[in-house]
């Protein structure tokens, strides 16, 4: 059981929660901690001295201060004038965690929010009822204003939610559900909107799905060595002793467990001093991509054990209007990651280029019936495009800013698209890996009858499950479509 706003918040335990798996829960020491908060909060309300957000405007109009009266009508003018957002709605496991995410921050006990406004979020993630955020619209700084507003605008009985795979105003569903739209109090829309959950979100899925395909692309590298008959020498211990980046040992040590006990690796029939850079140094580019990857899990950590809205409430006088929404930390290190993900996908075009070439031992583009056969000649064109796609998007967000408010708000993160932008690159590494791993196995077809180390051939014999050894020419799409969803389904082996 996994208890908000005391409890460490982990990728996999949001995930968890995300899936029905881990339970989590609100208990009474914060509930009191809550109401203690939202205790000061109403005392700031009825005070004459002005506290920003919560008996005065936002961002330039911070100067006009807002009579007890009006606190509701402020509080609901601000979700409904900030939900702004246009483009495809977000995938709703990342609306869930974005939930999870605000629930654990506002439970710590410094935003002032109602604790029946925690409540019913609480409701919606265990019920499943996910509103629908559009993708597009935050510049990262006030956090994520306009997804946020999206998110949360049901509560009011206003936006959407989907059910099943319909979307429906938010107000049936509500009602379907025997509940009545709520009244925001003071402080409590900026509460609710002021944060980092979509940039958080993003990186959170982010993160979990590059854990696996960082195994995977070892894997991918491993069954590709085997097929180029490769040398095994530039993955030893001592070796990478002596430049002892974390990355790089991982994956040496991976390399040294996916090949040890291959009898092909021994074979001696295609000698030469050194291989291609895209082979021998694979420890060096995918242990880069480890450390991109373990850099940006400690700060999304450190993130969603954070409060992150503003102002911060502190005591009965004092809140802080600081600037921790603002989402620079994640948007450089989801930067970071982009780039050492698309390197991912770099080497491995390189890889599948090398076993076209028919060098030691292989048929050129991997064929023995070249001519009236093409072969593979031409799905390296299409890791060709991908790579070339992913390079593009390495452009940082994060280190652009457009000034908005007024120019209250001068400077912004652009997380948010540095975040879409993560998961478009590792959308297509999926794409890259599911083509490496089909000339891969093609190319093993020609060591036998050497034999590999027990997890390659575990993982030759998934691919040939599906996708039988290419004889003569065919439709190569359908392949590559199967080992892309095997991919995504994360079907292979990677320790």
């Amino acid at each position: 059981m996994f208890k908000y706003g005391i409890d460490h918040l982990t990728v996999d335990k949001v995930i968890a929660i995300a899936k029905g798996e881990l339970k989590a829960v609100i208990t009474e020491a914060v509930k009191e901690k809550v109401n203690v908060c939202r205790a000061k909060v109403e005392t700031m309300a009825n005070s004459d001295a002005a506290v920003y957000g919560i008996n005065t405007g936002f961002g330039p109009l911070c100067d006009v201060q807002i009579t007890p009266e009006e606190t509701s009508k402020l509080q609901e003018n601000l979700l409904i004038t900030h939900a702004v957002g246009v483009g495809n709605p977000i995938d709703k496991t990342l609306s869930k965690i974005m939930m999870i995410c605000k629930v654990h921050a506002l439970c710590q006990g410094f935003s002032g929010v109602r604790l029946e406004m925690i409540e019913r979020i609480v409701y919606f993630i265990e019920n499943n009822i996910l509103p629908v955020v559009p993708e597009q619209g935050s510049v990262g700084a006030s956090g994520d204003l306009a997804p946020l507003s999206h998110l949360f605008l049901p509560l009011l009985g206003e936006g959407e939610f989907w059910v099943k795979d319909e979307i429906l105003p938010a107000k049936e569903v509500l009602a379907n559900h025997g509940l009545e739209p709520l009244t925001l109090m003071a402080k409590e829309g900026l509460g609710l909107i002021n944060g980092t959950q979509f940039i958080l979100s993003h990186a959170i899925v982010g993160l979990k799905k590059m854990e696996y395909l960082l195994d995977l692309a070892d894997v991918a590298g491993a069954m590709t060595l085997e097929g180029y008959s490769g040398n095994v020498s530039p993955f030893k211990e001592e070796l990478h002793k002596i430049r002892p980046f974390k990355g790089n040992l991982k994956v040496a040590e991976r390399m040294r467990i996916l090949l040890k006990g291959s009898q092909n690796v021994e074979d001696t029939s295609f000698p030469r001093v050194q291989d291609p850079y895209s082979i021998r140094c694979m420890p060096q580019v995918h242990g880069a991509s480890r450390n991109a990857f373990n850099h940006l899990n400690e700060l999304a950590e450190i993130e969603m054990n954070s409060v992150t809205d503003n102002p911060i409430v502190l005591s009965e006088t004092e809140a802080i209007s600081g600037g921790n929404f603002h989402g620079q930390p994640l948007a450089m290190a989801l930067d970071y990651a982009s780039i050492a993900a698309a390197e991912l996908g770099n080497i491995s075009d390189r890889r599948c280029y090398l076993l076209l070439e028919g060098k030691y031992g292989l048929p050129r583009l991997l064929t023995t019936a070249g001519g009236l056969n093409s072969g593979f000649m031409i799905p390296q064109y299409t890791t060709a495009a991908l790579v070339t796609e992913n390079k593009s998007l390495c452009f940082p967000p994060s280190a652009d800013s457009v000034p908005t408010s007024l120019g209250q708000e001068d400077h912004v993160s652009m997380g948010s698209i540095s975040g879409r932008k993560f998961n478009q690159i590792l959308g297509n590494l999926d794409k890259i890996f599911a083509i490496e791993l089909m000339y891969a196995a093609q190319a093993m077809e020609f060591r036998r009858p050497n034999t590999f180390s027990e997890i390659i051939e575990e993982n030759f014999s998934i691919v040939r499950s599906k996708v039988a050894k290419l004889e003569e020419d065919r439709v190569l799409k359908d392949d590559i479509n199967i080992l892309v969803t095997m991919v995504k389904n994360q079907d292979f082996k990677v320790a």
